[in-house]
């Protein structure tokens, strides 16, 4: 794929100064600059003021220039307007508004972290002593942004400038409300929901495993339990293990480990999923305000009324 994933995101809120603090206290690295790191992927947030939260920006890896080429070509058959500049393409998602950049860089290289011992029945990996991941005292640190989801209010639009205009391809369906789509081999790293009203819906962080989501829900918790959304469990669509929670803005932000990857890009056939079939496998029914977060009708009459 010339593609290889999503470089960074830049995410405007009211109050830059809570917000930083909330991610920092997520296992984000703050800079002096307004960006947040990641370990394995760097810089890869970015938080700036903006009267209400709202996506700003979204960065694509790309291989190479002449991959550039080929994009900017396919926006030019759309008629959606974008510059190349060198090792740089940039564009305006035409539904969100947002800005999205396609820039050369190389893939993310992911540290391996040590393989857990699982104990099953008929097998013991781990005999005579305790599981590694209840003897971990560090604090728990992504290592790279997996995914971005978007509210849009005209899906097939939105999908298009994704699909045919950057060249993502479509992993899986929800019913004609929704359209996973990935930029890498992994399951997905876009999915765009069919909305009232344009939004970011929430950002996605790997960890190393599902021990690492808990432990980083149960520390945001601690102090903090107005920050939970949705967890733990584990996605149908992409298989991932998840646990949502809340930014002081009211962007979702979400532990994942084990998403489905290696995906071939000839054989992998999209499924649709009905309902909430394919939102989640096990763990407790999503909460209203997952699927219809608390501030929308707050977001579209500020969209009415203009910045």
């Amino acid at each position: 794929m010339a593609l290889h994933g999503l470089a960074s995101v830049t995410v405007g809120v009211p109050d830059v100064g809570s917000t930083t603090a909330y991610y920092s206290d997520f296992g984000l690295t703050p800079h002096d600059d307004g960006w947040l790191s990641s370990t394995d992927g760097g810089r890869q947030l970015r938080l700036v003021s903006r009267p209400r939260r709202e996506l700003v920006e979204l960065v694509v890896r790309a291989g190479n220039a002449d991959d550039l080429g080929r994009i900017a070509a396919s926006l030019s058959r759309l008629g959606l307007p974008h510059e190349l500049d060198g090792d740089q393409l940039t564009a305006v998602e035409p539904v969100l508004g947002a800005r999205v950049m396609v820039r050369v860089a190389p893939p993310v290289v992911e540290s391996a972290a040590a393989r857990a011992a699982y104990n099953g029945p008929g097998r013991l990996e781990r005999s005579g002593r305790r599981a590694e991941g209840v003897l971990r005292t560090g604090p728990v640190r992504p290592t790279r942004l997996g995914h971005a989801v978007l509210g849009t209010t005209n899906l097939q639009a939105s999908k298009t400038f994704f699909v045919d205009g950057l060249g993502f391809k479509v992993s899986d369906y929800i019913s004609d409300q929704g359209a996973f789509m990935r930029c890498s081999t992994e399951h997905h790293n876009v999915l765009v929901l069919a909305a009232p009203v344009n939004f970011l819906h929430h950002t996605s962080w790997q960890v190393s495993d599902v021990d690492e989501i808990g432990r980083g829900a149960t520390h945001m918790l601690e102090n903090n339990p107005e920050r939970h959304v949705w967890g733990l469990g584990r996605h149908h669509a992409g298989s991932n293990f998840f646990w949502y929670l809340k930014d002081p803005a009211g962007n979702f932000s979400e532990y994942f480990a084990d998403m489905d990857c290696d995906i071939d890009d000839a054989l992998w056939r999209p499924e649709v999923f009905e309902g909430h079939e394919g939102l989640y496998n096990w763990g407790p029914p999503p909460p209203p305000s997952f699927l219809h977060p608390d501030d929308l009708a707050e977001l579209m009459a500020g969209s009415h009324s203009g910045h």
